[in-house]
């Protein structure tokens, strides 16, 4: 008797939650739901259920969500100290790339997705540089070693999740321009992250100028 009046009584609560949901949409008929409002129906103290209707919905991730690695390069700056602008491309031209080739990502990469090529001299010495750089992405297991141990801030994990496809054998292998992204994009992303480095950076080169 007592395993059925369970029973009865989980319904019935699944029921009002089912219930309550629809008097929340009402509410909000007109308009979607903003992240807020999802954090708060979906906590202990909300009422209903809801679910994003993704894709035309999508709500933000968090700052530290961490997915494909991408390379950082800072954009060259046109004389008011803006990023120059490619107009055959709308993107920002480059300036410096922070990768120096040291391999250390590759190194601590538990699934060994990262192949890099060092550039080298015409007379054939090896130059701070990569003159090749791919991530399989396929592989990449999004653990962000590659991000922590790089000691030129070279390397940051990346909020872009849409990837599927139809072919996985060329388009899945990243290469430099497709890696390449500028420390906009970087700050957009990571706007706590960026605030820190950009002190310690700064507060570093103060120590140094004061020697």
């Amino acid at each position: 008797m007592a395993f059925g009046l369970g029973l009865l009584n989980g319904l019935r609560y699944t029921l009002s939650r089912v219930l309550k949901t629809y008097a929340g949409d009402f509410r909000h008929l007109g308009r979607r739901y903003d992240a807020k409002e999802f954090a708060r129906r979906q906590s202990v103290r909300g009422d209903g259920i809801i679910t994003v209707q993704y894709p035309e919905e999508k709500l933000a991730v968090p700052e530290n969500f961490r997915y494909i690695p991408f390379l950082v390069y800072e954009p060259a700056l046109d004389e008011n100290g803006k990023p120059k602008i490619d107009p055959a491309t709308g993107k920002q031209v480059i300036g410096i790339e922070r990768c120096t080739a040291c391999g250390i990502c590759a190194k601590v990469c538990p699934p060994q997705c990262i192949w890099i090529v060092r550039a080298t001299t015409p007379e054939g010495k090896p130059k701070p540089k990569p003159a090749e750089f791919y991530i399989d992405i396929d592989v990449c297991m999004n653990c962000g070693y590659c991000a922590e141990f790089c000691p030129f801030d070279a390397i940051k994990m990346d909020h872009d999740y849409e990837l599927a496809n139809y072919e996985r054998h060329v388009s899945h292998i990243y290469d430099m321009p497709t890696l390449l992204k500028s420390t906009t994009y970087y700050a957009k992303i990571h706007p706590l992250d960026w605030e820190q480095e950009e002190a310690a950076r700064k507060a570093k080169e103060a120590a140094k100028a004061k020697k």
